[in-house]
């Protein structure tokens, strides 16, 4: 696992050289903020590095509910009792394994891997515009249903889930990229991450952290770049 530290974030990466998955830790006056859970091994090194920082985890806030963002998240709460856990309520439905389309959702099969033996209840179902300590949740819909972004409001910091990849090139959600083609493929609704692709820009965040590859620093050409490939792609089709 490899750790890295930018203004209140800690990139937790594994297989960081193969196949890197990230969490994040972020610090709160009161404890750590867990944003995602990893894969199933993943829980030891979670556990290691809230150590390290010296501080309890106290929340935990899912971008998604695809298996290497909450393969570990069984392990952490009972590790963790008292932590809060934090989902949209929309994927809270895929959390239990539930593919199945709203009546107001395009009409595009749910992709990627969706967990199947997920025991955790959440304790709070996130909408858009909605608080976690320092954090601004942001409902950006695209790799899946109910993919959500948090912005921590003291630094601009973006933790955005799958709705962009670094790993491969900067890509949003849906736009493959050869060397990286995995989130991509597990994406439900191309049109969908674009939109959400846009409003996640409007925000000029400082730093972009997300589920694959590293985090970069003043990434807003980056950002618009990616957003306008996809944009070709979508109207190419």
């Amino acid at each position: 696992m490899r750790i890295v530290q930018v203004q209140h974030v800690y990139q937790l990466t594994f297989m960081p050289r193969l196949f890197p998955v990230n969490c994040y830790l972020v610090e709160e006056n009161d404890g750590l903020t867990l944003i995602d859970a990893g894969l199933p091994y993943s829980a030891k090194g979670i556990e290691q590095a809230a150590a390290r920082i010296g501080q309890p985890i106290i929340r935990i806030v899912l971008t998604h509910a695809h298996e290497d963002h909450v393969g570990a998240l069984d392990r952490l709460r009972a590790r963790y009792p008292d932590a809060q856990v934090f989902i949209s309520r929309r994927d809270a439905r895929l959390l239990q394994g539930d593919v199945s389309l709203e009546t107001d959702e395009p009409d595009t099969p749910i992709r990627g891997s969706v967990p199947k033996r997920i025991l955790t209840q959440p304790d709070v179902l996130l909408e858009d515009g909605d608080h976690v300590g320092a954090l601004l949740a942001i409902s950006a819909p695209g790799h899946t249903p109910g993919s959500m972004a948090f912005l921590d409001t003291r630094t601009r910091a973006l933790i955005a889930g799958d709705a962009f990849q670094v790993r491969g090139g900067v890509a949003v959600s849906g736009r493959l990229k050869p060397l990286f083609p995995f989130p991509a493929l597990a994406t439900w609704n191309k049109a969908s991450s674009l939109e959400s692709a846009k409003k996640l820009a409007l925000f000029k965040p400082s730093l972009l952290a997300v589920g694959h590859g590293n985090m970069l620093q003043h990434p807003q050409s980056q950002l618009e770049r990616a957003i306008e490939e996809m944009g070709q792609q979508c109207t190419a089709q």
